[in-house]
C-alpha cells in the first residue's frame, strides 16, 4: 500500500508526498520551507519523518527551498548527475552525505520503496519522472513533458496511480500575454504537456490497470482546473471511457490535496 498527496502542484510550485508502511518521501521542493512543513503538517506528518527528497531537475519551481529544506532537517536528496551540476546553488547548502546520485533507468531503494526514474523531455540539464513501487503496487509521477516517448509510455505501464502534467489549453496558450519565445518553448518538444495530450495518455494506459489519476502542474496563466479535467474527460470518451472507468481529479496549487490511498 501507498499513501500520496500533492501539498502543492503547478507553475508557480511544486512538492509531491509519497508514504508506504516503512518510509516517507518528498518529490521536488519547489515552494517556502514554511509552506511544506505546514503542509505535511495538516495531512499529520512531521518533517523530521521525511526519509528523503528526490528532484525531477533543477528548474526554481521544484528547487526553491530544496537545500535548506535538505540542510535544516538533514534529508537526503537524490538527484540525476547533470541535475546536480546544474543547481550549484542548492547543492552547496547539502551536506555532502546526503547528497545522493542515481542514474536514470536504473532502481534505487529507499526503505521499503522500488524507485526508478525515466528521461524526461524538457529543456533542463536531465530532468526525470518517477516510479515508484512498494509490495504490487506502483505509482508514478510525471511531470514538465514537451511530448509522450515510447520510454515514458513504457516506464508509466502497470501504474494503479498517476500524477500528470496537464500544462496548458492551446487556444488559452495562444492568446495569452507571454512573449511568442515563450509560448513556442511552452508548444515545444522540451516544452509542457496539454490538456489533450493528457487525456490521450491516460486513455492509453487505462488497459494497464491506471485506477487513478490527479492531473498536475498546470499552468496559471494558460489553464484553468476545470478546462483541464473536462478536456480529459472529453479525450477518454473519444476512448470509450468515463469517471466510471478511471478516478480523476486535479491537484492544487495553493496547498494539500486529500491523502490518496493506493493498493
Amino acid at each position: 500500500m501507498l499513501n500520496f498527496c500533492s501539498l502543492y502542484s503547478g507553475s508557480t510550485g511544486n512538492s509531491l508526498f509519497i508514504e508506504s508502511n516503512n518510509s516517507k518521501i518528498l518529490i521536488d521542493s519547489g515552494v517556502s520551507v514554511k509552506k511544506i512543513v505546514t503542509a505535511l503538517s495538516s495531512i499529520n506528518v512531521d518533517i523530521s519523518q521525511i526519509d528523503a527528497i528526490l528532484v525531477t531537475h533543477e528548474h526554481s519551481d521544484h528547487v526553491q527551498s530544496l537545500g535548506t529544506l535538505s540542510k535544516k532537517y538533514n534529508i537526503p536528496v537524490y538527484a540525476n548527475k547533470k541535475t546536480w551540476e546544474a543547481m550549484p546553488k542548492q547543492k552547496e547548502k547539502i551536506d555532502v552525505i546526503c547528497q545522493k546520485v542515481f542514474n536514470n533507468n536504473e532502481k534505487f531503494e529507499i526503505e521499503d520503496l522500488e524507485i526508478k526514474s525515466f528521461s524526461t523531455p524538457h529543456d533542463a540539464a536531465d530532468s526525470c519522472g518517477f516510479t515508484i513501487c512498494s509490495d504490487d503496487t506502483k505509482i508514478s509521477i510525471a511531470t514538465d513533458l514537451g511530448h509522450i516517448t515510447t520510454n515514458i509510455i513504457d516506464a508509466l505501464q502497470n501504474s494503479k496511480f498517476l500524477l500528470l502534467e496537464s500544462n496548458y489549453d492551446p487556444e488559452v496558450l495562444k492568446c495569452c500575454s507571454y512573449p511568442y519565445l515563450l509560448k513556442s518553448r511552452i508548444l515545444g518538444p522540451n516544452g509542457h504537456l496539454s490538456n489533450s495530450l493528457a487525456g490521450k495518455t491516460i486513455a492509453h494506459l487505462i488497459t494497464s490497470g491506471l485506477q487513478t489519476v490527479m492531473l498536475g502542474h498546470l499552468s496559471k496563466e494558460n489553464n484553468f482546473p476545470e478546462l483541464a479535467y473536462n478536456t480529459v474527460l472529453e479525450e477518454l470518451a473519444l476512448n470509450n471511457y468515463t469517471t466510471k472507468n478511471i478516478n480523476v481529479s486535479v491537484a492544487s496549487r495553493f496547498g494539500p490535496t486529500n491523502l490518496i490511498q493506493v493498493s
